[in-house]
């Protein structure tokens, strides 16, 4: 990754100060795009229009106040990629396949996300390689081509939010808009050595953004530096500003659920643990024997809900994810039900577990790296055992990139602010160790 790259916090002081424009960020993003072996960070881009948008975000006025003191949004001027799933007017939306490209055509109108990104006067840089429908943990794309990470061309960025990292780490963008399901933004994160947020469900407006599984779907950022997580969390809910809360204890899984984890993604653990005991926060191992179950409840439902959004079209998917189609129109309704009566209670459970101890930590993917071209037919189930204990729960979630992988550091519900609040502290402390 190269060092030289701004933070948005930087870059965000250096626009307000007038040292630089939107347009030179803008043009400066876009000659760095698309720089992975691939050649596919992203599936549409269009320069022309990017300057335009740099432009208007150029004449917003500026007033006082706020976090650079010029009463603008913390996005401003800030070069961005969206993940494409997510309608953007005069482009099209292929949700990482050529059909649905093809068949929905030129969108009419922005999605609300893409409104409130425009609205703020973030400056999109274009639209962001993705697994096929954003149904798969790896990036491999048979349509569109596999999303290599910039700089490391063997290594897989891991998805579905492929181009999202890709984006980040090629500095193309500075904060790339992703999405996560099952671990959509948090294995990218891992993976590629940055920062990612998951936001807690319910937050945004999916309206004009392609769902995967109504019940599990998040929106959420890849970043590179930590301590810009508090600026990412307004976009999702305009307007509002939830209050600070100062956690003081927090989990962490116990050894006997690391029994797959690489050593060095376990020793990454430990140090995050000791980063957050170093914050005043107290630790204790809990024993989550009891999530052995998640994926099996998980997988079902998320099969079928992605059943009834693309039925009709499964031939025109690829086999891996056609088969996991199929299998979920063939659940029943009574399945479905009894398998909602056991998320919920899942989900009761977490939110037991973080009223008791605050916050829970434990990888976000036990292994470091996928590699292009390996068979990586495991490393879905492989994943999924790590994250989809919080996608059932509904859960924020904050990717905490270490020296090798990332790890998943949780609150419950809504606790979004003081989540991210708490990510900038471990990345400020990082800076002055």
């Amino acid at each position: 990754m190269d060092s030289r790259l701004p933070t948005i916090r930087s870059a965000r002081e250096a626009l307000a100060n007038g040292r630089v424009q939107p347009a030179e960020l803008a043009e400066h993003a876009l000659q760095r795009a698309n720089q992975n072996a691939g050649k596919n960070t992203y599936l549409w881009r269009n320069p022309e229009w990017t300057m335009e948008e740099a432009a208007r975000a150029a004449a917003m006025p500026r007033t006082s106040g706020g976090r650079s003191g010029d009463g603008r949004c913390s996005l401003w001027g800030v070069p961005v990629s969206v993940k494409d799933c997510f309608d953007l007017a005069g482009a099209r939306t292929s949700f990482g396949v050529k059909f649905y490209r093809d068949l929905n055509g030129i969108a009419l109108h922005d999605s609300w996300l893409v409104e409130q990104l425009r609205k703020a006067g973030a400056v999109i840089i274009g639209k962001t390689h993705l697994h096929p429908l954003a149904y798969g943990i790896t990036g491999e794309n048979p349509e569109f081509g596999d999303c290599a990470q910039p700089g490391n061309p063997g290594a897989l960025t891991g998805g579905s939010s492929s181009g999202a990292a890709a984006s980040v780490l090629e500095g193309s963008a500075l904060a790339a808009i992703g999405t996560d399901t099952g671990g959509s933004v948090r294995a990218p994160a891992a993976l590629c050595g940055l920062a990612g947020y998951r936001s807690s469900i319910g937050r945004g407006d999916w309206r004009g953004g392609a769902h995967l599984a109504q019940s599990f779907d998040t929106m959420g950022w890849l970043f590179r530096d930590l301590e810009d997580a508090p600026l990412l969390a307004e976009i999702f809910v305009p307007g509002t500003t939830g209050a600070i809360r100062e956690f003081k204890k927090c989990a962490v899984v116990h050894d006997e659920f690391l029994q797959d984890c690489e050593p060095a993604i376990v020793e990454g653990l430990r140090s995050v643990e000791c980063e957050l005991r170093a914050l005043g926060l107290e630790s204790a191992k809990v024993d989550v024997s009891w999530w052995a179950s998640a994926f099996e409840i998980f997988a079902p439902i998320q099969a079928w809900e992605a059943a009834h959004i693309h039925a009709g079209h499964f031939d025109m998917i690829q086999p891996a994810i056609r088969e996991r189609l199929e299998w979920g129109a063939r659940i029943t309704d009574a399945e479905i039900a009894i398998l909602r009566e056991r998320h919920a209670e899942f989900r009761g459970h977490v939110d037991e577990l973080l009223q008791e101890h605050e916050l829970l930590l434990l990888p976000a993917s036990p292994v470091a790296r996928l590699s292009i071209g390996a068979d990586n037919t495991q490393a879905r189930s492989r994943i999924l055992r790590y994250t989809t204990p919080f996608s059932l729960a509904g859960v924020p979630v904050v990717t905490i990139p270490c020296s090798v992988g990332g790890m998943q550091l949780a609150a419950a519900r809504e606790h979004d602010e003081s989540l991210l609040d708490l990510s900038a502290r471990i990345g400020l402390r990082r800076q002055h160790r």
